[in-house]
């Protein structure tokens, strides 16, 4: 069977912490691949407000998640801390790339590396539109 394979960005422009909960944990008292995703939702929420942004309201447009790819490196379990690294690349007329390294705090084993693609979008309209301007001046310079 083919793996995937996803190589991540030398920089990443943005680092948060969150530990893992009980209700992240799967039958096998491990992090689970829905809360997993989850939680890079989190760290992406984290990101965009820390510029004063939001996902229905970013620079005056809205994200879609089109994609999404999790190559998964080790477990983590119950009560660890994960540190989240963001970075975007790939940017297109409409959207672009935002890649996520995460290890576990304390001895900085890689847990997890992923991808997801997002896409503007008009709500109003209901259509995708461009990538504003400004998101991307900021957004795709190395940190």
């Amino acid at each position: 069977m083919a793996r995937v394979h996803l190589d991540l960005p030398e920089h990443f422009a943005f680092r948060t912490e969150m530990r893992v909960r009980v209700g992240d944990i799967n039958y096998g008292k491990h992090l689970g691949n829905d809360a997993l995703l989850g939680l890079l939702h989190e760290s992406r929420v984290r990101w965009l407000a820390e510029h004063g942004q939001a996902e229905f309201d970013c620079f005056g447009a809205g994200l879609i998640m089109a994609d999404a790819v999790i190559v998964y490196r080790s477990e983590a379990f119950l009560g660890e801390t994960l540190i989240f690294e963001l970075a975007t690349a790939d940017f297109s007329k409409y959207g672009c790339d935002i890649f996520y390294r995460v290890s576990e705090r304390d001895s900085g084993r890689e847990v997890a590396r992923a991808k997801t693609g997002i896409v503007f979008f008009d709500y109003d309209a209901r259509k995708v539109r461009g990538v504003p301007e400004d998101f991307q001046r900021l957004f795709s310079l190395p940190a």
